[in-house]
């Protein structure tokens, strides 16, 4: 059986862990670009909730997602999942 593995990305939004790429900081020039690229392409989805954006989420689908959380904050939960099913797997 398939489970969908869910991460909290701030604001109740979830994004799907095994279809996640990498969290990066948005202040350089190419992630600012690329930015640009999804919003043009309509790839784009903001759950920032008009704050400001901490970290740009890159997904295998080529949607960009923008999140309020700071990257490594979505890097711990999505830590913190794997953990989780790792005990709960050895019961």
């Amino acid at each position: 059986m398939k489970v969908l593995k869910l991460v909290n990305i701030g604001f109740g939004n979830m994004i799907n862990a095994k279809r996640l790429i990498s969290i990066v900081s948005p202040e350089s020039a190419p992630i600012k670009r690329v930015i640009r690229e999804a919003e043009d392409k309509k790839v784009l989805i903001n759950a920032t909730y008009g704050r400001r954006t901490r970290a740009v989420i890159i997904m295998d689908s080529g949607h960009v997602i923008l999140s309020a959380l700071q990257p490594e904050t979505v890097a711990n939960r999505l830590a913190e999942r794997d953990e989780n099913e790792e005990e709960s797997d050895g019961e």
